[in-house]
């Protein structure tokens, strides 16, 4: 619990928007922030005595430093992506975890959009050669996209809301997913990837960062694409095999490609960035910029900061990637007791049991499970002794309990 003279405690890495610190600072929280990535040595040094924690994408969080932050009770995620963060040992330290699945959305798919006319138009060739003082006004390899067919693998957020834009331009549009999906407008579902490769004209993966996905996109998959078909990934680095890519845009195969995501990242602006995809013709490179616009990264933020605020007040947990999502309405009077725990038969029981022998009445009681964890809220009264927080905590089963007024 927070007081006046000792605020809950935030870090924020990798220049979070301004929103969040601002919204965190505004509701009492003592805010640090560093404009960079930290590596798990210098993290592990800088996490004790932290309550909640914010990252985006470049900073992994592992085990050992969840054990170096004995305190912490969240980590926001300020990105779509949940990948660099260990959610089992999060889960087991008690420890929520919240992402921006929908913020950045329309921003990943306008730069898709973009980066899918300027290939088509060769766009690059022509501004290089302008650069260099040639006017070549030929329409030689430019096309329209109208009436091009567009294959999107991985049929999420990012990729049905390109689907809708990419038809209203006059795309052909087919998907492929491994889940079932609705098919928005006239997208066509592929039973395979192999199906969808050989009919598209433009291939994007919109895939998400599970560890199945690694390799997802080399040498045979180029090998099936169309020849003169571009190719392009916002989604994961480690999904596409680059040098099999180099290969296919060199040889002419393929006509083109845009990559935002790459295996090896630098840490910092400013760092050198080293790809096999450098200097290749009609291929576009960005520094995982999908989801960078002011608008998203602000709507981030502020959503983030807000999901992080909202648990620690009330122990809600809507939208968590790693734990059970319970919500209850804040009382209007009387305490609320969070109760993680490891999901086995009888816990519920044990808790109300507990409650009763202490005549201590539940007004308001919710749980839910998530595999091996199960979560409970409990609204009680303010009539009790410190005798019944005490035997909750010391439960065998009790990951982690906090009493919230």
């Amino acid at each position: 619990m927070s007081t006046a003279t000792e605020p809950l405690r935030a870090l924020l890495l990798e220049s979070i928007h301004s929103d969040a610190v601002a919204s965190l600072e505004k509701n009492g929280y003592a805010v640090e922030t560093v404009d960079r990535a930290l590596d798990e040595n210098e993290l592990t040094a800088r996490v004790a005595g932290v309550h909640l924690l914010g990252i985006r994408s470049k900073t992994t969080i592992t085990d050992s430093v969840l054990a170096a932050a004995p305190e912490l009770l969240a980590i926001g995620a300020f990105c779509i992506g949940t990948n660099q963060i260990d959610l089992s040992a999060a889960s087991q330290r008690g420890v929520a975890v919240f992402n921006a699945p929908f913020s950045n959305t329309r921003s990943v798919v306008e730069l898709v959009v973009a980066e899918i006319i300027a290939l088509t138009r060769r766009l690059l060739d022509k501004n290089s050669l302008m650069h260099a003082g040639v006017w070549d006004k030929s329409a030689e390899g430019a096309h329209e996209v109208r009436g091009r067919r567009l294959g999107i693998i991985g049929y999420g957020n990012i990729g049905s809301q390109l689907s809708v834009l990419a038809e209203s331009l006059g795309m052909s549009v087919f998907f492929y997913d491994t889940a079932d999906k609705l098919a928005l407008g006239n997208a066509r579902r592929c039973a395979t990837m192999e199906e969808l490769l050989a009919v598209a004209d433009v291939v994007t993966l919109h895939v998400d960062g599970r560890p199945g996905n690694s390799g997802l996109f080399g040498e045979a998959e180029f090998a099936r694409m169309r020849p003169g078909s571009l190719f392009l990934n916002l989604s994961r680095g480690f999904v596409v095999d680059h040098g099999a890519l180099r290969q296919h845009i060199e040889s002419g195969h393929l006509a083109g490609a845009a990559i935002d995501v790459f295996p090896h990242e630098p840490k910092g602006r400013g760092d050198e960035f080293v790809s096999e995809l450098r200097g290749l013709p009609n291929v576009i490179i960005t520094p995982h910029i999908g989801g960078s616009t002011e608008e998203a990264q602000q709507d981030i933020g502020q959503f983030v900061a807000g999901k992080l605020q909202d648990f620690t007040a009330t122990g809600n947990t809507a939208l968590s990637v790693n734990l059970p999502t319970v919500s209850l309405p804040a009382p209007a009077e009387g305490h609320r007791l969070t109760h993680l725990h490891r999901n086995t038969p009888g816990v519920l029981a044990t808790i109300n049991g507990i409650l009763a022998d202490h005549d201590v009445n539940i007004e308001g009681q919710l749980l839910g499970t998530r595999g091996e964890i199960g979560y409970v809220i409990t609204d009680i009264g303010t009539r009790y002794t410190p005798d019944v927080i005490e035997q909750l905590r010391g439960l065998p089963t009790t990951v982690r309990l906090r009493l919230l007024s």
